[in-house]
């Protein structure tokens, strides 16, 4: 018996340190999967991005309405033809199937098309918005409780329990073959609901979002101003890639150069947003960003372009 006892003795302490030493393996492992930053791409400029500890949506617009009857529109989209002049509807069972929690939502501008899923998002989660005057007021007149909105004009640098997120100022996409532009604003709440023209623009921005390991610079038109972005150096863009970055004097070059030429792209804003979700977008992505995907890989060798793809969600370690 003694030598049982013996062997018994040396066992423990090896048992014991094993069982530390697979905790601890087990501990670290755990921690590598919540430092991942997982992002979700809904489409437009809608993103859900997540490492774990907090979820924030950018612009998450959902429904994707088939909106008038031009160049955009299938004729295999069964659904029912929207107006400008009609009342934005949202597809809430949609947004059910596809969002369960957010902590925070940032807003862009207020187009239809960034903000007209929102109300009912915010007051399904309980999230924070960020954005605008002219967001919080459309958001106030759909009854989106004041404690969760925070308007913004550019400028502001936030702090929140394990997540920081600078507010830059920023312009819309130079559309209309550079005629654009749209100065009003919401100074006051709006009469709600709003048709889907009353969602106007109300200023532009763009968010340096700080995640634990991850700093995310987001967009959501093809354009920037220059000088705000001085300093910057995020690790992931999302880029604002379509059409109408091409009227505007060196773009690509701009972008990178001023952004420190991240590790890692992702083009957003660049699909039909007129079509439902599994129809085909084969076309924007050889348009649009196969040639964007070149263009930087000649300018920066050693930034990676990910092409996503609608639901699908990118892992960055």
């Amino acid at each position: 018996m003694k030598p049982f006892k013996k062997y018994i003795c040396y066992t423990k302490p090896f048992f014991f340190n094993f069982l530390f030493v697979f905790s601890l393996i087990t501990s670290l492992s755990a921690t590598a999967q919540n430092d991942k930053l997982q992002l979700k791409y809904f489409g437009t400029a809608g993103w859900e991005i997540s490492d774990g500890k907090i979820t924030v949506l950018v612009d998450p617009y959902i429904t994707r309405i088939k909106l008038g009857t031009g160049p955009g529109v299938s004729d295999l989209d069964t659904r029912n033809t929207v107006l400008s002049s009609d009342v934005f509807v949202s597809d809430t069972l949609l947004i059910d199937s596809l969002i369960t929690k957010a902590d925070f939502i940032l807003v862009h501008h207020s187009h239809f098309d960034h903000l007209a899923d929102v109300p009912y998002i915010a007051k399904k989660t309980g999230a924070k918005v960020i954005g605008t005057e002219t967001t919080r007021n459309i958001l106030r007149g759909y009854g989106v409780p004041e404690e969760q909105l925070y308007p913004v004009k550019g400028g502001e640098d936030y702090q929140f329990e394990n997540f920081s997120v600078r507010v830059i100022p920023s312009i819309h996409s130079a559309l209309d073959n550079k005629h654009y532009i749209d100065n009003r604003t919401y100074i006051e709440v709006p009469k709600t609901p709003l048709k889907v023209s009353e969602f106007i623009e109300g200023g532009s921005l763009m968010f340096l979002a700080r995640f634990t390991n991850h700093n995310v610079l987001t967009m959501a038109s093809m354009n920037f101003v220059e000088s705000e972005l001085l300093g910057q150096k995020p690790d992931v863009l999302l880029a604002g890639v379509n059409r109408s970055q091409l009227g505007l004097y060196k773009y690509n070059e701009r972008l990178l150069a001023v952004t420190n030429y991240p590790k890692i792209i992702i083009p957003t804003h660049w699909d039909n947003f007129r079509l439902p979700y599994g129809f085909s977008q084969q076309s924007g992505v050889e348009q649009k960003l196969i040639p964007f995907q070149k263009a930087v890989k000649k300018l920066s060798p050693e930034t990676k372009v990910i092409i996503p793809k609608h639901l699908g969600t990118i892992i960055i370690e």
